[in-house]
């Protein structure tokens, strides 16, 4: 997997996740400042509840924003082994039962999944607790993480 293509594929996928929350921010702007949701009285709260939603809406446009810069100046840079993985790398793990997943290692955009070759790519960062765990690890090395009181052990199969 050539990490510049992927990176490509995620900048592309947060530009029309973009179009879309614009649209929908501009929708919500439209419904709580239109006259008929103008309160009739202090139980009508549908132009509260419309402002609500704008208000939500411009925030996750910003938050788009702002991980659509930060991976439009991030190039793929290739696996550095005297530091192991850091962000900005693409990591192949298997769970103690042999499933297995991708992750790639990003500065945004949490939760964010790629299709790219045939493979499900998931985006996490390093604040998340298997992002923080992976920092400065290498093929071969254990990942423990505790998730709802469960223990989940991964092993590092690949670092790109």
């Amino acid at each position: 997997m050539d990490k510049n293509h992927l990176l490509h594929l995620i900048v592309e996928r947060l530009q029309h996740d973009l179009d879309i929350a614009v649209r929908a921010a501009q929708t919500a702007y439209e419904a709580a400042t239109h006259e008929e949701n103008i309160a009739e009285n202090k139980y009508d709260t549908l132009g509260l509840e419309a402002s609500y939603l704008a208000a939500g809406q411009a925030r996750r446009v910003e938050e788009i924003r702002q991980a659509l810069s930060v991976y439009q100046q991030t190039a793929g840079k290739p696996f550095d082994e005297q530091r192991g993985i850091q962000v900005g790398d693409l990591v192949m793990l298997e769970t103690e039962h042999g499933d297995s997943r991708q992750l790639f290692l990003g500065p945004d955009a949490a939760g964010l999944k790629i299709q790219a070759d045939d493979q499900l790519i998931t985006v996490i960062t390093s604040r998340a607790p298997l992002g923080h765990s992976l920092l400065g690890k290498a093929e071969g090395d254990s990942v423990e993480i505790v998730v709802s009181g469960q223990r989940q052990v991964f092993e590092v199969t690949q670092a790109l």
